[in-house]
């Protein structure tokens, strides 16, 4: 059965928000950069997406989409109990030369820090998105080290999710060295091994 001309449509017009803001930067990106990026007209891009905000979070949909994918694959490719290695590795982009290399979204997500200063929708998209990907890590982190609390995991999974974004913003927006990516992967085993060693929970004080 041939798939519904919105489900071709949608796609299209996101990848070309996707290009409009890489070649164009801040601020919002209009219609008629979109629609020229798309070869479409702004009206049918105004049919779909009736507010480029609206535009911008399903934009934020497809982003997540796309590591939600490259990582089921690469935990069905690695076939093992214990998944955080490979998801930190993932994440720091040690994992190129087996297909899963991490997207080059980098500057459109800058941008989309950017428009959330003054977009609610936009800024409940990120943080939905960066505190999923918290607990995702927190629960990962639980299953290798057993030993560490619930509060220990979510302080790592937090700490994750900041030096991960902190590290690709200073490599893709200001142009630090791609290869300080080895500093915060070795950071995050230290840090692990550090809470493994000295870690005192509050709640139990």
């Amino acid at each position: 059965m041939p798939k519904p001309i919105s489900e071709i449509r949608k796609p299209e017009i996101i990848d070309a928000a996707f290009a409009a803001i890489k070649k164009h930067g801040l601020p919002m990106p209009s219609y008629d950069q979109i629609a020229s990026e798309a070869g479409m007209s702004r009206q049918l891009i105004r049919h779909y997406f009736p507010t480029i905000e609206s535009l911008l979070v399903a934009l934020g949909d497809a982003l997540a989409a796309k590591y939600r994918e490259l990582l089921m694959r690469g935990i069905l490719d690695a076939n093992v109990t214990e998944r955080l290695p490979m998801f930190l590795d993932f994440y720091f982009d040690f994992l190129s030369g087996k297909g899963l290399g991490k997207p080059a979204d980098d500057a459109v997500y800058d941008a989309l820090f950017s428009l959330s200063v003054a977009s609610e929708p936009i800024r409940k998209n990120l943080h939905d998105q960066y505190s999923l990907l918290q607990w995702t890590i927190a629960h990962e982190v639980q299953i290798s080290n057993p030993g560490l609390s619930q509060n220990a995991c979510r302080e790592i999974g937090f700490l994750f999710v900041s030096l991960m974004y902190g590290h690709w913003k200073m490599v893709a927006t200001l142009g630090f060295s791609g290869d300080y990516h080895k500093v915060t992967r070795a950071a995050l085993d230290r840090i692990l091994a550090s809470y493994n060693a000295h870690y005192e929970d509050p709640d139990l004080k």
